[in-house]
């Protein structure tokens, strides 16, 4: 099982994630970050974090814990639980690392590693994006990618629920 120790090597404690992100922008990387509740992974969410990924040279991904799924999302989420979650990003070879934050949002965990990009989805005005104050006062930078359409979990969770029901009747 070396390969899956590998995987749970790259899910760090925002502790850990600080130190790592010192030394890596002292061996002078670009690290990005970006941060989501990634509950039911999809390919929307993997051709994001691979175009995020190709922007600099270690990536982050800050993951709301589960308290922090249920305050934003609802008490039915997350279908997976935080552990499960951070496995299956951690498990991507484009993700460096994976850091679990129970705030709403990352603005704490961003402060902490400070990261040279902040990544999110064209949906976000770069101003609105959280961090984006910090980043501004470093230099850093706030990017957004495009989304693949048709591709989100709210509208897989209501693809299965109406299959579900479909089924019972």
């Amino acid at each position: 099982m070396k390969t899956f120790n590998n995987v749970r090597l790259k899910i760090f404690s925002q502790n850990v994630a600080k130190k790592k992100a010192a030394k890596w922008k002292k061996e002078g990387k670009k690290i990005v970050f970006s941060n989501g509740c990634f509950d039911i992974l999809h390919r929307g969410h993997i051709e994001y974090l691979a175009k995020a990924s190709a922007l600099g040279d270690i990536l982050i991904i800050g993951l709301n814990a589960d308290i922090s799924v249920k305050r934003i999302k609802g008490k039915t989420r997350p279908i997976n639980d935080e552990h499960a979650r951070a496995i299956l990003l951690a498990a991507l070879s484009f993700v460096d690392g994976v850091v679990l934050f129970e705030e709403d949002t990352p603005y704490n965990l961003i402060n902490l590693i400070k990261p040279d990009i902040i990544v999110k989805g064209k949906d976000y005005k770069v101003r609105n994006v959280v961090g984006y104050d910090i980043l501004k006062k470093y230099g850093g930078q706030v990017k957004t990618i495009k989304l693949v359409n048709g591709y989100s979990t709210s509208d897989i969770e209501k693809k299965i629920i109406k299959l579900h029901n479909e089924n019972r009747n």
